[in-house]
């Protein structure tokens, strides 16, 4: 077989990621708040982009003509009269006035129609500045001490600065040792607190980088825990609550026996812990009560992180039809324009060709991304008024009428890919009747009926087990294998592991614990009303 070479041609298609392309992606899985973060970037980068609610107030000329052109050159003018014009007449500016000589004292004299004695004052630049300061302030900027007018009036200088934990512990810490080697050690067990205030339960490694002894760490660790607040420093839960019983000056031995069997009052166990700690029902109860009051995460009252406030994507309202009309929320669309004229402007002034592909690739770039938001607007609206179609139930019954939806329908029903749907259910959220709702939760799984009919969505599954348990009675706890059957009576195949699940899932603890928690707030109620009864019946 010889080899030869020869030429070929093929035809073929292949999809290129382009990064306008790649962009576009990028924008569609992005939130509201990176969506605005992502723009500021581009207004800041791209100089043919600009807000489209930037208008310039009446009476002013362009900030483009002033600013990036000559004024004769576009048509501007300067009127020496009074009525030539808008605006004032003419002034020169402040350098030409610096640069004009203004002749001798005689020459100014007479110029001024007066002497210069009575223009300046020859009081010296002392006594003006003493008399300055002993005036009393006339404005409120002036008695802030900050800006001097409306302009430059900046509310948040007067906003203090948030004390993070690790600061707090620190200014204390200063205080509490005067040695090096110990104010080296506090402050490295300081860094280790985590924001809930505890340590890690193993310090054995701090004294080996730190290079101390044991006894030194635990010397320093010891100081640190009488620190403010109470309870902070600690290696545990039982730690931390002795701690700020030392501090109440509480932690007695039958309290130390409570804090030490944590576990047992977790299970409601009040009759062990009754027995190990040797006191009677009201002292128990006294003392629970007393565990109840304390901060279980000291440290969470320093520096703890702001809460974004959620903003809808998308509102879904009632319409006059008895449908639901679906609209996006204005406020989290950046309005965005391509400025043609400043571009038009420039294209007949720029003479190097390095400066006009700048400018040509920053003018399809900013199309590029008027084009991409508007194209994200669209996907966002037809994506948000399928998925309101599909789930039409949730909307006017509730969560019980929940179907199984997955991507691939939605994707089929708009004609768009399942990856697009995805980008586009993620980080955005949907303001309905019913609350605030992101995207992915009308995404659920399906559960199959068990009369053969419709299958059940499985967040209306776990809606229908929580409600069975909120219903039952301190009597007559509901088991997951009673629960199987209950469901399987309302038409809904589950396994029992499934009702295990979803049950943990929502923080519902076991049907053993739900007995020993009821009949321990049953308890409580019957002991308060036979103690209220003994004292309504007790002779005056």
């Amino acid at each position: 077989m010889a080899l030869t070479q020869r030429l070929e041609f093929r035809q073929s298609q292949s999809l290129v990621m382009t990064p306008q392309l790649m962009q576009a992606i990028k924008l569609l899985q992005l939130s509201n708040l990176d969506l605005t973060t992502f723009v500021e970037e581009e207004l800041e980068r791209n100089p043919l982009l600009e807000r489209a609610n930037d208008e310039a107030p009446a009476g002013e000329a362009p900030a483009e003509a002033g600013q990036y052109g000559d004024n004769d050159d576009f048509g501007g003018s300067h009127s020496d009269e009074p009525g030539g014009g808008p605006g004032e007449a003419f002034e020169p500016g402040q350098e030409e006035w610096m640069s004009k000589d203004l002749g001798t004292r005689a020459e100014i004299e007479q110029t001024l129609d007066t002497g210069l004695d009575n223009v300046f004052s020859e009081e010296p630049a002392e006594a003006a500045a003493r008399n300055a300061q002993d005036a009393a302030p006339t404005t409120y900027t002036e008695w802030g001490g900050g800006a001097s007018g409306d302009e430059d009036y900046n509310l948040e200088a007067f906003v203090a600065a948030e004390t993070t934990l690790g600061d707090h512990l620190a200014e204390q810490l200063s205080v509490a040792f005067t040695g090096p080697a110990q104010r080296m050690i506090g402050q490295y067990l300081i860094d280790l607190v985590d924001e809930a205030g505890y340590l890690p339960g193993d310090l054995g490694q701090a004294a080996e980088r730190l290079g101390a002894t044991q006894a030194d760490v635990e010397g320093v660790l010891a100081v640190l825990q009488k620190f403010d607040p109470p309870g902070v420093c600690a290696r545990n839960l039982s730690e931390c609550l002795a701690i700020q019983l030392r501090e109440l000056d509480r932690y007695d031995p039958a309290m130390q026996a409570l804090v030490e069997h944590l576990d047992l009052l977790a299970k409601r166990d009040i009759v062990a812990l009754r027995k190990i700690c040797g006191v009677d029902d009201e002292d128990i109860a006294d003392m629970i009560g007393e565990i109840r009051r304390l901060n279980p995460k000291p440290g969470m009252k320093f520096g703890s992180a702001r809460l974004q406030t959620m903003v809808p994507d998308v509102y879904v309202r009632p319409g006059p039809d008895g449908g639901w009309h679906v609209e996006l929320n204005s406020d989290t669309l950046p309005r965005v324009l391509v400025n043609q004229t400043y571009y038009s402007q420039l294209s007949k002034k720029i003479g190097k060709d390095g400066d006009k592909s700048y400018f040509t690739d920053a003018l399809q770039n900013a199309t590029w991304l008027v084009r991409a938001l508007d194209q994200r607007a669209r996907t966002i609206l037809k994506v948000a008024t399928e998925i309101v179609r599909q789930q039409d139930g949730f909307f006017t019954h509730g969560v019980a009428h929940l179907r199984p939806l997955n991507l691939k329908a939605v994707a089929d029903a708009i004609q768009m890919h399942e990856s697009t749907v995805s980008r586009v259910t993620a980080n955005k959220y949907m303001a309905t009747n019913r609350g605030t709702f992101e995207l992915k939760y009308f995404f659920t799984a399906s559960i199959a009926s068990a009369d053969g009919g419709e299958a059940h969505s499985a967040e209306a599954v776990r809606h229908h087990i929580k409600q069975l348990i909120d219903s039952e009675e301190p009597a007559a706890i509901l088991s997951d294998d009673t629960i199987v059957e209950r469901l399987r009576a309302s038409g809904i195949d589950i396994a029992r592991r499934t009702v295990a699940k979803y049950r943990e899932a929502m923080r519902i603890p076991s049907s053993v614990q739900r007995r020993r928690d009821k009949q321990s707030a049953l308890g409580n109620v019957l002991s308060t009303a036979l103690s209220d009864r003994s004292r309504n019946t007790e002779p005056a």
